[in-house]
């Protein structure tokens, strides 16, 4: 449909044509802007006596085709100090009294409605944070902004709080150096007020955007701001700086396909449809906002996407996913509880029973996924499940899972039992270079039991092992030693993996817990270097496939065991990120040879080690890739496969992969004898010899049983006060030969 807008003095009247019920006001005024040449916030609009405010649609005002907007064009606001009380109501009856003799009553009342308009403005203006100049940099104190998220690489609307300088180098050097790399701007984002005030470099802050390009002013090449989702790309999400590749116009559709940017690192996503196309913003520079008072509001408020798919936000909606699990209200968000496990958030008082204060451990698991600690496992018993996954479909179900989604939350179908979970050292049975597809398998080995989390430990005790995924800029692997960086120091509200470094790094939880191995008192304040770190606190390490960008001693595919490490010396360093860091230098002290090594290879192959998938992962895979070829196939293609079927029936069958041959496992003289020696557990080792032939790895499920006997192993049976322990050195030994240094992890 089209409308007409005519001036409130009637000399112009252009015709808005491509226009729907639904069409809102302010897009209406973008429209307005390119006939009249008028910027919206300068527009104020009529139909039938009532203003047209932002938010709604034509629908909403009954405005019908070919009907008649009257458009009044607001004047400039001057740039001189605010009008005193006396002078300003002076000026108004003046006003009123030189235009009653000349104008018609409903003329008048325009007039009357513009200087109230231009009032409420200069009152607006008044109640406008007065800006500082602090005397260097781009911007004021006070001014609105437009400021990057260095996680997401996306554009909040924002105020400056204060501007300071991060160096004491002379105003002349700076100069030369360029002053904004030297300057920092604390910024608050209007709508998260509860993140708090952010420090961003001059390059992360930029003017608020304001001008809307109309469609013909956009071209190929020109660097925009978009609002667009990569979740959803055609749902709203937030504002990404992007570059048009491509524009496409025909009689019905408008189309622009467009690379955005994902933050400072130059990250991208290329030919991405843009949906918002009466949305996208000039990049304004420093110093180029002409006649626009610095610190004005932005001409439209930009709408930026949900945070809660479920409730889309609604203050008014009960929503158990981005508040209380149990009653859904939005409020007390100081007294909400996440679980660890689930990511569900509980308040304290809706608890069964509730609790009256935050618990102060740093792990807090809700109802549903706490196990029951008074469920004691006695000795040579399998551990019991969790509450919460026996409630699992999968503890009750032999359906196959979709493996090729969201590895990392999938949860384990078996657990580790041949040592406990605060093992240090090696794993019986897991020998250096094996191999895993995916980090659950890691976990459900022993080897590394978190999911996703580079360091297992505790803040009280140690760390028990890490991985090396490339995680963070300042790491450095050199084979047999690495500087490994800490955790913490960055945003990963909503459930993100990572993100970039946004604060410093502190001596607490993990990074205490890997300070810990090392063999020196802990120093919070500036670390430590141990002068015989091989008496340290051993650490399995696993190098992950996602730092093979960074290290050439990473795996190419999944997940790879690389043997014992310790901690030779910690200390805090400035990251790469300009935030403080804990940073860790570890070094390799295992028997076993390096995977890397010609003589690690050699073991490898030797005892057969290849990668290890999920049970059903490559059956299902292969059924996978069947379907999609059978669906993919044009009909012609499947009748004429059909009328050659003895065609097709001569082709030779896929020749089978040839199986590795692996060197049968023999014992040497010395393991032989001192198995016999070892008289106490004649049964067992009898047992285990039927698994002989497979090699050490596979005989270690057998010799569970024996970690009972250690004299090191903390047995779930009272064993009383006077109990002497005396530790089987024939059993020790020859678990030794087996699984080399087994004993010095211990």
């Amino acid at each position: 449909m089209w409308i007409q807008v005519r001036t409130m003095d009637g000399k112009e009247t252009q015709r808005v044509d491509s226009l729907s019920k639904l069409t809102k006001v302010d897009e209406l005024r973008v429209k307005i802007m390119e006939l009249f040449n008028v910027e919206p916030e300068r527009q104020r609009l009529f139909y039938r006596g009532k203003q047209m405010e932002d938010g709604h649609t034509i629908f909403d005002y009954n405005v019908g085709l070919n009907d008649i907007v009257q458009l009044l064009v607001r004047q400039k606001a001057p740039p001189i100090d605010v009008v005193k009380g006396k002078e300003k109501e002076a000026e108004l009856s003046d006003s009123d009294s030189g235009c009653g003799s000349t104008q018609s009553e409903s003329d008048k009342s325009s007039t009357h409605g513009e200087v109230e308009g231009q009032t409420a403005g200069t009152s607006a203006q008044a109640n406008t944070p007065e800006l500082i100049d602090p005397g260097f940099g781009f911007y004021k104190i006070n001014e609105l902004v437009d400021a990057r998220d260095l996680n997401m690489g996306a554009w909040f609307e924002a105020q400056i709080v204060n501007v300071v300088k991060t160096t004491k180098t002379p105003k002349e050097e700076v100069a030369e150096a360029g002053a904004e790399e030297e300057i920092l701007y604390h910024v608050k984002y209007e709508d998260y007020p509860e993140n708090g005030v952010i420090q961003l470099l001059g390059k992360d802050v930029r003017p608020r955007a304001r001008t809307v390009y109309q469609w013909h002013q956009l071209e190929s090449g020109m660097i925009v701001m978009v609002n667009y989702n990569p979740d959803d790309p055609k749902e709203r999400g937030y504002w990404y700086d992007a570059e048009i590749q491509r524009k496409r116009e025909t009689r019905t559709v408008r189309e622009i396909y467009a690379k955005i940017i994902l933050g400072d690192a130059g990250d991208s996503l290329n030919d991405c449809r843009i949906m918002f196309l009466t949305e996208i913003y000039k990049i304004e520079e420093p110093g180029c906002l002409g006649d626009i008072p610095a610190g004005t509001e932005s001409p439209l408020k930009r709408s930026n996407g949900p945070e809660c798919k479920h409730c889309k936000d609604n203050p008014n909606k009960k929503c158990q996913m981005c508040n209380c699990y149990i009653c859904g209200i939005k409020q007390d968000p100081d007294k909400q509880l996440l679980c660890d496990e689930c990511d569900m958030a509980y308040h304290t008082y809706c608890l069964n029973p509730p609790l009256t204060s935050i618990p102060e451990d740093e792990d807090w698991y809700c109802p549903g996924c706490r196990n029951d600690s008074s469920e004691v496992v006695l000795a040579g018993e399998k551990l019991k499940e969790s509450k919460k996954k026996s409630k699992m479909a999968s503890a009750s179900s032999s359906s196959q899972r979709d493996w090729g989604k969201g590895m990392a939350c999938v949860g384990r179908t078996k657990q580790c039992t041949i040592v406990p979970s605060n093992h240090y050292g090696p794993i019986p049975g897991i020998p250096v270079g094996s191999l895993w597809k995916f980090r659950v398998q890691v976990s459900e080995s022993g080897v590394h039991r978190p999911h996703v989390a580079g360091i297992h430990g505790r803040s009280n005790d140690g760390a028990y092992s890490l991985v090396l995924a490339g995680g963070y800029e300042d790491d450095v692997d050199d084979g047999n030693e690495f500087t490994y960086t800490g955790s913490g120091g960055r945003d990963l509200s909503g459930n993100k993996r990572t993100a970039e470094q946004s604060c410093d790094q502190t001596l607490t939880h993990m990074n205490r817990a890997l300070a810990l191995n090392c063999n020196v008192p802990v120093n919070d304040k500036n670390g430590a270097e141990s002068k015989n770190w091989k008496e340290g606190k051993p650490v399995r390490v696993v190098r992950s496939c996602k730092g093979r960008k960074h290290s050439k001693y990473s795996p190419e595919e999944g997940n790879r065991y690389d043997g014992i490490y310790k901690v030779v010396k910690y200390w805090p360093d400035k990251g790469k990120s300009g935030f403080l860091v804990w940073r860790y230098l570890l070094k390799r002290d295992d028997d076993e040879p390096a995977p890397w090594t010609r003589d690690g290879k050699d073991r490898i192959k030797k005892l057969g080690l290849a990668m290890q998938y999920p049970a059903g992962y490559q059956k299902e895979k292969e059924n996978k890739i069947e379907v999609e070829v059978e669906e993919g196939t044009p009909n012609k293609a499947k009748r004429k496969r059909k009328s050659q079927g003895s065609e097709s029936s001569k082709t030779p069958p896929a020749k089978t992969p040839k199986k590795i041959k692996v060197e049968e496992y023999k014992l040497t003289r010395e393991q032989k004898a001192l198995i016999k020696k070892d008289e106490a557990n004649k049964k067992v080792w009898d047992e285990a010899m039927e698994s002989l032939s497979l090699g050490p790895v596979s005989m270690a499920v057998d010799l569970v049983t024996l970690e009972l006997m250690f004299g090191e192993k903390v047995c779930m049976h009272d064993l009383g006060k006077n109990y002497s322990m005396t530790v089987n050195k024939s059993l020790q030994n020859i678990l030794n030969q087996f699984f080399p240094g087994y004993s010095n992890g211990r």
